[in-house]
């Protein structure tokens, strides 16, 4: 049973024309997992989502969901899986238990899952008007609630929080980690601090290939030491060079500099040192973990 409930991607490409979007990209996740897929605007994210979910078809590969073959099976994968595509798609002129009601149909799920999915996606005090009439938020929430109406194994979710206001983040934030726990979930957002909230698994994809998949854990263990730090005089950076295991240092304005040294070793007694030696003084420093948007652009940058 645990097998039937995985997403497995083996040697997929897709092009078009002679543009490769898609480079033998090969990926397994399992239940329960939370996978969060980032990547700069035209890496192929959008693009492997609408390929799981069998919207499109790649030039080459094999896809498994939920131990069935897309390509031989897509209606049948379809009922696995809970899609809610970037640019959100509503008739906008049905309320939103009407169009809930028209999508249950179209799964032949039990009706009584419409008010479920209305209570789980905060979406009660909205439901009885037009999905035209709704802020963008809560036209999020309707294609979430819509993504959930038949009890999918796998989500698929593109931009999940676009639109919504800074409570309704917590809200969805927190639905989709209890979902989590059950079901399979794969979200893309540009938002890093929702994958690092959500996530318990990043990829990191660019120009079609994966450029990173590790646990949000591990990629964060793997950090190098970051101290940000105020003398009181202008330094050039050829003394800073000098300092032990220094990867590098980024003038971020007039004395204040951003170190990041490659060793778990608390680093700020040799800044002291080193600024007791050549005759400065220390205004401020602080010590701070990278975080995982620096993490991406030094992956990105690099392919």
């Amino acid at each position: 049973m645990e097998e039937e409930k995985r997403i497995k991607l083996a040697h997929i490409t897709k092009t078009y024309g002679p543009q490769k979007v898609l480079d033998d990209v090969t990926l397994t996740v399992k239940k329960g997992e939370i996978v969060g897929l980032l990547g700069p605007n035209g890496a192929g994210k959008s693009t492997l989502m609408k390929i799981m979910t069998g919207y499109i078809k790649p030039n080459s590969g094999q896809i498994d969901i939920a131990g069935k073959n897309v390509l031989e099976n897509p209606l049948a994968v379809k009922h696995h899986i809970g899609y809610l595509p970037e640019h959100n798609p509503l008739y906008l002129d049905m309320y939103v238990r009407e169009y809930l009601a028209f999508v249950a149909s179209v799964y032949q799920t039990d009706s009584r899952r419409i008010e479920k999915v209305i209570e789980m996606t905060g979406l009660g005090p909205e439901a009885h008007k037009k999905i035209g009439q709704l802020s963008k938020g809560y036209r999020q929430r309707v294609g979430l609630a819509a993504a959930l109406i038949h009890d999918p194994e796998i989500l698929i979710l593109d931009e999940p929080t676009t639109g919504l206001d800074p409570n309704q983040l917590v809200e969805i934030r927190q639905l989709i980690k209890d979902l989590g726990a059950q079901k399979t979930i794969i979200l893309s957002t540009h938002i890093m601090q929702e994958v690092e909230q959500m996530a318990d698994r990043v990829l990191i994809i660019n120009k079609g290939k994966i450029l990173a998949d590790k646990p949000l854990k591990e990629l964060q263990k793997g950090q190098q030491q970051i101290i940000e730090v105020e003398f009181d005089l202008r330094i050039e950076r050829e003394y800073l060079d000098q300092l032990p295991h220094i990867a590098s240092a980024e003038n971020l304005m007039d004395q204040i500099w951003c170190l990041a040294f490659d060793t778990t070793k608390d680093m700020r007694p040799v800044i002291f040192d080193f600024a007791n030696t050549n005759g400065l003084r220390i205004l401020q420093m602080h010590k701070k973990n990278k975080n995982l948007e620096q993490l991406f652009k030094e992956i990105t940058q690099k392919s």
